[in-house]
């Protein structure tokens, strides 16, 4: 996602809504939070930008579903739009699907796990 641009993040989270349906809101983490991709794709889907410290961000990768050894060898993590979706959620989050990706980009949306919630 270095040198992402705005329209192939944008191209891909629609990707994204058309499988899983709309989200309320993104995630990135902290070392790409001023990058033009999110700041294009919060600004067109008029979505708030959550940043993940990278604590959290290494907490979940266990729970990732995919990873990759050219996102770890740069950036210490191997799953970073599926790490970022579910720790933006928190330890109840479970992901929608593997992450999409695009052209220089990736995208995976989380949600929720009611039954989690329930006694």
């Amino acid at each position: 996602m270095l040198n992402a641009s705005p329209e192939a993040m944008i191209s891909v989270v629609e990707q994204a809504i058309a499988l899983w349906g709309a989200p309320q809101g993104l995630a990135v983490p902290a070392f790409r939070q001023h990058h033009a991709a999110m700041l294009g794709v919060s600004q067109f889907f008029a979505l708030p930008i959550t940043v993940v410290d990278l604590l959290a961000l290494a907490s979940v990768q266990p729970r990732c579903l995919t990873h990759s050894e050219v996102a770890r060898i740069a950036t210490g993590f191997g799953s970073i739009a599926e790490g970022c979706a579910l720790a933006a959620l928190g330890p109840n989050a479970r992901l929608l699907g593997a992450r999409l990706a695009g052209v220089g980009v990736t995208c995976a949306f989380a949600s929720i796990d009611e039954e989690a919630l329930t006694p």
